[in-house]
């Protein structure tokens, strides 16, 4: 991403939309042994409570808790070295971090493929209930083939099969939550009827993957719809997320690829007849904030100082979907490397970070071990040139923010950079609303099965 400053002309109309990237709390492998940090932030509910708090005055629009269905498919030795080994079950977090917040979004992950539509429109209603209208549904099918083993699975769906099976188990489940109309519930004392059964539908769904009967036994949610979030950038996901999504967590990367992204996505939503302005585009990025460019830069190289050689290939290898140790470490990246059932987007990034470089194997380990998605390295200023940039032109309609260390990275991009975005007129000062999809701007969609309610 380009770091040089630059002073905005004009004040831009659009507004900056910022998620907060919050399972790990640090995408960044290192950021556990950084100097002051919190080493179990990950997996210490008090932690998880401050930093949600001090988002939320920050004004982010969502804490978003990405899940995973195993322990990360890499050697001991590489996972012996990784934070993220342990997490708490991302409902469990959310509605008790419910209370304890009262406008951020709480957007969770959870899968398509290793899950039933019923479990997971029952909870997400149920946080959004339990939240006053703040969920979020992360669409996933789940890349890692180790989640099979723990379902009862001897390998992994086809990565195609497996979005076939998504788009079907979208519909099953926006179609429960639209079992009962708004005013369902009339709960009339006098002539004891609780709810007007003319005002419930049964979905009686019968696909090719999916047998639900339906109803819901929840009241529809209090946005509707809980939000609809997806991540992934392979042909499918791309169409998926033209088709369902109304916030996209991107790969970051250089401002012409998301750009490209960012017309194709919007592109198919044209054809589709969608309005493009219904889906959000944020890409993830990992933010060092230092009040000079040199002292962002030491944070940061003392930040990959801290990533060991066996977590870096390891990770290098689960992006690939391929054993990364068998390769030369002093060579390119050969021209060979398989293709994966894993994540399609994740070997491409990688493939491409590696070329575009001229980096050794053992460079790009050490790279992706850190974290090889978008970043951005610089004082206030700097960080809010790029972000303006990549929002005026196209580029995204916010970021997906991670942060290098916790607590010192989160504070330092709360207390400096949004009060810089704030002063030029891209982010709000005050939520807009209550609802998560008030903050987004997205609408309320009406209910499929009654119209009126």
């Amino acid at each position: 991403m380009p770091q040089a400053p630059r002073q905005p002309s004009r004040q831009s109309p659009r507004q900056l939309r910022l998620g907060a990237f919050m399972r790990p709390v640090s995408i960044h492998t290192g950021a556990w042994r950084y100097p002051g940090a919190w080493p179990d932030a990950n997996f210490n509910f008090r932690h998880l409570v401050r930093l949600a708090q001090t988002l939320e005055r920050g004004r982010f629009d969502a804490f978003f808790m990405a899940d995973h269905l195993a322990v990360l498919n890499m050697p001991i030795d590489a996972l012996k070295r990784s934070h993220t080994v342990t997490s708490f079950e991302p409902f469990t977090l959310l509605s008790a971090l419910a209370p304890c917040t009262e406008r951020i979004g709480l957007v969770a992950t959870a899968s398509t493929t290793f899950d039933e539509p019923y479990h997971i429109a029952r909870r997400f209603a149920s946080l959004d209930h339990i939240s006053g209208g703040r969920a979020g549904w992360n669409i996933v099918t789940t890349s890692n083939p180790d989640a099979a083993l723990n379902f009862g699975l001897e390998e992994h769906r086809e990565h195609g099969d497996r979005y076939r099976r998504a788009r079907e188990f979208y519909d099953v489940v926006t179609g429960l939550w639209d079992s009962f109309a708004d005013d369902a519930f009339v709960r009339d004392a006098e002539s004891g009827l609780y709810f007007d059964p003319a005002r419930m539908h049964v979905l009686n769904h019968k696909g090719p993957y999916l047998s639900v009967r339906g109803p819901l036994n929840i009241a529809r949610p209090v946005q509707g719809w809980p939000v609809i979030v997806q991540a992934g950038a392979s042909e499918p996901g791309r169409q998926l997320a033209a088709e369902t999504a109304e916030v996209v967590f991107a790969a970051g990367g250089n401002i012409d690829a998301a750009r490209a992204f960012y017309a194709d996505v919007k592109g198919r939503m044209d054809r589709l007849g969608r309005d493009r302005d219904h889906l959000k585009i944020l890409p993830g990025v990992l933010v060092t904030v230092g009040d000079t460019m040199a002292e962002a830069q030491e944070k940061r190289a003392l930040l990959d100082s801290r990533v060991h050689y066996d977590s870096g290939i390891a990770s290098l290898s689960v992006m690939l979907g391929t054993d990364a140790s068998r390769f030369d470490p002093d060579a390119p990246l050969p021209d060979d490397i398989p293709e994966t059932n894993e994540s399609k987007s994740g070997r491409e990034r990688a493939i491409a970070l590696g070329r575009e470089g001229n980096l050794t194997v053992r460079q790009l380990a050490q790279k992706v071990g850190g974290y090889g998605g978008g970043q951005i390295t610089g004082t206030p200023a700097n960080i809010a040139d790029t972000m303006q940039e990549w929002l005026e032109t196209e580029a995204c309609d916010g970021f997906n923010v991670m942060f290098p260390f916790l607590p010192a990275g989160l504070d330092d991009f709360v207390t400096k950079v949004v009060p810089e975005l704030q002063r030029r007129g891209i982010f709000r000062r005050e939520y807009e609303g209550t609802t998560l999809r008030e903050h987004l701007g997205l609408p309320r969609p009406a209910n499929r099965f009654f119209p009126a309610g």
